[in-house]
């Protein structure tokens, strides 16, 4: 039976911690806890954040499954504290006779899980489920996520995102609208380039002058107690051929990748290459032509290659070689100062829907969240076929494969 990747996450926004585990990580992986903590970080940042940011500066604690700085086999536990939890202790209890210590939530907020999860549940007091389904939950994805990048690292894999849109304003740096795509020799440091500037841009963006404009419309938003949303892109390179499968539907890595990024709260669109666009073209003008070169050198020593990506490096549900390149759209976060229409689920009498504390945009956020949730199911394809017990066992069976994609 293939090795099987899987993880859990748990806890509340406001609750004491949010925890996760992830089992399947091979032994003698080193997993320092800086390399997690700098992607946390990174999820905290971006203009547009609220006031949140400024109370938490999440850190992980490993509980399990590492010892003296490498992984041994076992399930590893993360817990991230949350920081305002003293504010709430009362609040978010999980004892009976602190009951009734807050107000309780009746208005829903369009936009949210809240009224379809009180319905879903039962619930008459809508905080049991915007505590669970706020994006607080995703820094526990966050830090499963790099867990699974350091792991593919060691086999030259590399994910990097950054934000092509914010509010109707646009990238000039987008992989796809530049239709890059082939790993030819340069190829590699421009994706490295981009990803350097969008980590030191305020809102993820490579592009300077769109950097300015989405600044100034998120501006406009705040002032107007509103919100916005955007798409970003996300490219993985250095993926081998042969991950995923055409054989059944739910084991295509397209189909795969769609699923976890669509699980990010407030995502509502993916794309895979060209996406929609590939569907206003004739055939000839969008299938990868294949070539064949023996001389030529590539990370994972395929001499079959494509001069152009449009299927953004996954073909029939198999990733073929190419860097994979994705986009997901999100959706402006529907907690807005200036609330919307609602009803109260209590005296069903209108209202203006309740607050909570929320940003003005977060899509640079979510674009690290993208790169987590990418590398954790890159990982999974990645051990089903080169699955073993150990580092070490993995490396010798990829070896393997790479010898014998170089001989086919």
């Amino acid at each position: 039976m293939p090795e099987k990747l899987r993880y859990l996450t748990s806890g509340e926004s406001h609750g004491c911690a949010l925890i996760c585990i992830i089992e399947g990580i091979p032994s003698g992986l080193s997993i320092p806890p800086q390399i997690i903590n700098k992607d946390l970080a990174r999820r905290q940042k971006g203009y547009g954040r609220g006031g949140r940011m400024k109370i938490e500066a999440d850190t992980v604690k490993i509980i399990s499954g590492v010892h003296w700085g490498k992984t041994i086999g076992s399930p590893i536990a993360l817990l991230i504290e949350n920081k305002d939890w003293p504010n709430w202790d009362k609040a978010m209890s999980p004892l009976e006779e602190d009951k009734n210590s807050l107000p309780h939530v009746t208005r829903p907020r369009p936009g949210h899980a809240d009224l379809s999860g009180a319905l879903k549940y039962g619930h008459r007091d809508i905080r049991d489920v915007l505590e669970r389904s706020s994006a607080r939950e995703t820094a526990a994805r966050v830090a499963l996520g790099a867990v699974a990048k350091k792991f593919l690292s060691e086999f030259n894999i590399k994910i990097i995102s950054h934000v092509i849109e914010i509010g109707g304003v646009s990238s000039q740096q987008s992989v796809g609208a530049r239709r890059y795509l082939a790993p030819l020799p340069g190829r590699a440091d421009y994706l490295l380039s981009l990803f350097d500037k969008a980590e030191v841009s305020p809102v993820r963006c490579a592009d300077k002058m769109a950097e300015k404009k989405i600044i100034a419309k998120i501006d406009k938003a705040r002032a107007k107690g509103d919100t916005l949303g955007g798409i970003f892109e996300i490219i993985a390179f250095g993926v081998p051929p042969g991950l995923g499968s055409y054989i059944q539907w739910d084991r295509r890595l397209n189909a795969r990748l769609a699923y976890a990024l669509m699980g990010i709260q407030a995502i509502k669109g993916v794309e895979i290459g060209l996406g929609f666009e590939m569907a206003g073209h004739f055939g000839s003008e969008v299938m990868d032509e294949i070539f064949y070169d023996r001389s030529r050198f590539t990370v994972h020593g395929s001499l079959f290659y494509r001069k152009t990506n449009n299927a953004g490096g996954i073909e029939g549900g198999i990733s073929n070689g190419m860097p994979i390149v994705i986009k997901a759209a999100m959706k402006p976060i529907p907690t807005l100062k200036k609330p919307l229409q609602s009803v109260d689920i209590i005296s069903k009498k209108p209202f203006k829907a309740a607050y909570e504390r929320s940003d003005v945009c977060a899509v640079p956020a979510a674009s690290v969240i993208g790169e987590a949730v990418t590398a954790l199911v890159i990982a999974e394809c990645f051990l089903e076929k080169f699955g073993g017990d150990s580092m070490g066992e993995v490396k010798r069976n990829y070896e393997g494969y790479l010898k014998q994609i170089r001989e086919f």
